[in-house]
Parts: C-alpha cells; structure tokens; sequence
C-alpha cells in the first residue's frame, strides 16, 4: 500500500485534484486511515490505467465512466471463464 503523496510523485501527469474527483467518483478506491488515504496495488495500477486512457487513448472526462464500465465487465467476463475451465477441467 501507498499513500497520497507517494502515489502523485510515481505518476507525473497525476493531478491530485483529479484523484480525488476519481475517488469521490468510485474509479479508485483509498482506505482511509488517519491523516491520510492509502492505496492497495489494484487502484495504483487503476490510476495508471485512467492516466493512460487520457493521455495516450485520448479518452475524455465524460467517456471515462463508460469505458471503464467495459473493461471492468471484460474482466469479470475473463475471470468467470477462467474459473469456468477450471471447474471443466475438475469434471473430466
């Protein structure tokens, strides 16, 4: 886990100011501990996957809710048939 501060120093092009509309707005999830939001490994790299949809894939504000709806439902679909060919391969 990290913190903040540590997080907007391992991201340049991560405004904190855009962290927290992320995090007000469910992309990213923190823990509130004390004095401070820590971050598990799984919303550092879902800050990274937001910071490259806006930069290099040109995704806006308003198509961001949209298409991280998607690749949230492509993984779940993924994770379902893994555990499905897990559960056919247990069968034969």
């Amino acid at each position: 886990m990290i913190t903040l501060d540590i997080l907007c120093a391992r991201f340049a092009g991560l405004d904190p100011h855009d962290l927290q509309r992320w995090i007000a707005a469910g992309y990213v999830k923190a823990e509130a501990r004390p004095h401070e939001l820590v971050f598990h490994d799984i919303d550092v790299e879902r800050v990274r996957l937001i910071l490259d949809l806006r930069g290099s894939m040109a995704v806006n504000e308003e198509a961001l809710p949209v298409v991280l709806s998607l690749l949230d439902q492509v993984y779940a679909l993924r994770r379902r048939l893994r555990e499905l060919g897990v559960a056919l391969d247990g069968q034969a």
